[in-house]
C-alpha cells in the first residue's frame, strides 16, 4: 500500500494505491478503505484488473461526473497499470472547486502516488 496526502483549497485529499492479486481484493481493499475513513465527503477510484480477464472500473462518488473517477483512471492508463487499485478520499474544506479544480486535484493526487 502506498499513501499520500495533499490539501488543495481546504479539502484534503488522502490517496491509496493497492496492488491486486485477485478480484476480490478490489472489494476487500474498498470496505476496507471506507471503514478507516467514515467521516470523509468522497472516496472516488479507478482501477484496472487483468489477471484472468480485463476490469476496468471507475467511480466519481457523488463527484461531478467525470471530475474525479475518470482522471484517476486516466493516470493509470497513462502509466500503463494494470492489477492497481487508486482510491482518493477527499475531505471537504469548504472551498468548491470547480470541475476543473476537481480533475486537477485527483490527477495530481493520483500522479502524486508514484513518487
Amino acid at each position: 500500500m502506498k499513501v499520500n496526502e495533499l490539501v488543495i483549497n481546504k479539502s484534503r485529499f488522502v490517496g491509496i494505491m493497492e496492488n491486486l492479486t485477485c478480484e476480490q481484493d478490489i472489494e476487500n481493499i474498498l470496505t476496507k478503505i471506507k471503514q478507516e475513513h467514515k467521516k470523509a465527503s468522497h472516496i472516488c477510484y479507478a482501477y484496472v484488473y487483468n489477471l484472468d480477464k480485463v476490469i476496468e472500473k471507475c467511480s466519481d462518488d457523488g463527484e461531478p461526473k467525470g471530475t474525479a473517477g475518470v482522471p484517476i483512471m486516466n493516470v493509470l492508463k497513462k502509466r500503463k497499470c494494470e492489477n492497481v487499485l487508486i482510491a482518493v478520499v477527499r475531505y471537504f474544506g469548504g472551498v468548491k472547486l470547480g470541475a476543473g479544480g476537481l480533475v486537477r486535484a485527483y490527477t495530481k493526487s493520483a500522479s502524486e502516488l508514484f513518487n
